[in-house]
This record gives structure tokens, C-alpha cells and sequence, in this order.
């Protein structure tokens, strides 16, 4: 038994002046308190209570040591409960990556909101289309738009799914045949996205069934942004998330085609690291993805 447990059976037995208050205080048998109280005095060498039939009192030794343990155990609360009370606390410097093309259309105004929300959070916020490795490089938080995750260590919260959509220029689509069917794409100028799952196929989902497009690419980038300028520039037929493609849509930059055609949606997940007791800075920040992202998504639906 640890010496603060002895330390505190001892404080309950001066303080309520008997074993079987004490005990009774404590939750445990007088004869079991009776040995917390023998094993403390060992450990001591010095006796702390003269015990009779009848009674029980402080030795010398006893008064110095209940006047320090009083001390001590109420600087030892204090601390637990101001450590207890900082750790509730959403604080310190999270550190967060996620894809840029995400963050710049739809995550930038939800951090500006969690910011002000949580005052004493300061932010690091790294801006990579590459998947990193979120424990070694020191990440609290990693998002990531995949299909699926594969297996790891790591803790996955879905926070919402994202559609892509083929799509190209009215003035591309002007200079050739309409398309009635993926099979169709052969022969058209086809920009791909190099971090797609998997790079340079199209699994799309129509009417009939599944059907699967691979055929070369005119030019494959790294990035979302730099693929929707390049389909609005009129190069070609390609796919985008739909938080990029919806606003181009709308005002007419670019056009949805194979709209019967589509792909499986790609979900939004907060990895983060596992842990027994997860920091309360990530708690705050994925609960406030999980609370207001949806609706961010569904605006770009």
C-alpha cells in the first residue's frame, strides 16, 4: 500500500478520534485500518497512537506527524485538482495537417471559428496533399478524404462524405461529340489526379453497374486546385471533389458530364494517435469538425 493511502487512513483516524469511525469513514474493516495503521508505524519506526481497551491518543511523535500530514495532503489536493482542472482546459499548440485543396475551400472558415471559440488554443496548421505519417511527424490531428482507411494504429472519427463529379469546360465539350456512355472518354484529353485512390482509374457507378475508365492521361497533377484551372481552361475531362466542382458548376466555368455516372463518395476522417486519455484540445477540435463540417459539405453539394 502506498504511504499517501497510509498517511490518509491515519489523518481519518485522529481526525474522527477512533478506529471504528474511521473505518466505517473509510469503506473498510476496523481490522484492516488496524493494519494500515501498524504497517504505517513500521515503515515509520515510531509509535503514532498509544492504543488501550478503552482509548486512544496521540504520541509526541504522533501530534508532530498528523500536523505534517494534514500539510501535505491538502497540498497534495490542491495540485490534483489544479492539474485535473488545466487537463478540462482546451489549451497549448495543436498541430494539424490536412490537403489543401480541402482546407483552403472548406476547412479555413471553420478554423477561424474554432479559434475564436477556444481562445487559449494557438494553431499549427500544415497544408499537404500527401498522405504523412501523423505519429512521426508529430501530428495531434491528420485529415483525410479517402474511399477507406487501412488498418493502423491510429483512431479514425468519420466527419462526412464528399461526392466527385466528371467535369469540363462548356467551351471543350463544345468541340466534341456529346457523351452518351463512359466507354465513350476513349480518345478525349483526360486529366487525372495523382493522389487518387487508385491513381488513374475511374470506378464509377451508373445505371447499368459498375464500370471502370482507364485510359491515359494528357496531364495528372498533385493537386485539386491546379486541376479544376486546368478544366476550366478548357484542356479536358476530369474529376473533382465536389466542395471545388459545385461553385465552378454554378457559375457556369465548368459542367457536370456522365451525370448518370457516378463515384463512390469519399469519406472525411480525423485520425489521430490512440491514447487511454485523449488531450482535450483534439477532443475540441474533432467534436467542432464533427458538429459543423456536414453542414460546411452540404453547402457544396
Amino acid at each position: 500500500m502506498d504511504a499517501f493511502t497510509l498517511m490518509r487512513s491515519f489523518r481519518r483516524i485522529v481526525e474522527l478520534g477512533g478506529l471504528a469511525k474511521a473505518a466505517e469513514d473509510l469503506g473498510v474493516s476496523p481490522a484492516g485500518l488496524s493494519k494500515q495503521l501498524r504497517t504505517l508505524e513500521a515503515h515509520l519506526g515510531a509509535v503514532l497512537i498509544q492504543r488501550t481497551t478503552r482509548r486512544m491518543s496521540l504520541t509526541e511523535t504522533g501530534q508532530a506527524y498528523f500536523r505534517e500530514c494534514v500539510r501535505l495532503l491538502d497540498e497534495l489536493d490542491a495540485l490534483e485538482a489544479s492539474v485535473r482542472q488545466q487537463s478540462q482546459q482546451v489549451g497549448g499548440r495543436l498541430r494539424v495537417n490536412a490537403p489543401v485543396s480541402f482546407a483552403l475551400s472548406t476547412l479555413s472558415p471553420l478554423v477561424a471559428e474554432f479559434l475564436r471559440r477556444y481562445p487559449e488554443l494557438s494553431l499549427d496548421l500544415t497544408l499537404e496533399d500527401r498522405l504523412l505519417d501523423a505519429v512521426g511527424e508529430g501530428f495531434d490531428v491528420s485529415i483525410r478524404l479517402r474511399a477507406q482507411l487501412q488498418d493502423s494504429s491510429l483512431i479514425a472519427r468519420q466527419l462526412g462524405s464528399v461526392c466527385q463529379m466528371l467535369c469540363a469546360a462548356p467551351s471543350y465539350l463544345a468541340q466534341h461529340p456529346p457523351l452518351a456512355s463512359p466507354e465513350e472518354l476513349q480518345g478525349h484529353s483526360l486529366l487525372h489526379y495523382s493522389l487518387a485512390e487508385p491513381p488513374g482509374l475511374w470506378p464509377l457507378q451508373g445505371p447499368q453497374g459498375p464500370v471502370t475508365v482507364q485510359w491515359p492521361a494528357r496531364a495528372t497533377v498533385g493537386n485539386s486546385l491546379v486541376l479544376r484551372d486546368l478544366l476550366v481552361a478548357g484542356l479536358g475531362i476530369g474529376a473533382l471533389p465536389s466542395f471545388l466542382a459545385a461553385s465552378a458548376i454554378a457559375s457556369g466555368a465548368l459542367v457536370e458530364v456522365l451525370p448518370e455516372y457516378r463515384f463512390a463518395p469519399r469519406q472525411v476522417f480525423a485520425v489521430y494517435p490512440t491514447s487511454r486519455h485523449l488531450q482535450p484540445k483534439v477532443r475540441a477540435f474533432v467534436d467542432f469538425l464533427a458538429e459543423r463540417l456536414p453542414a460546411a459539405l452540404a453547402a457544396h453539394s
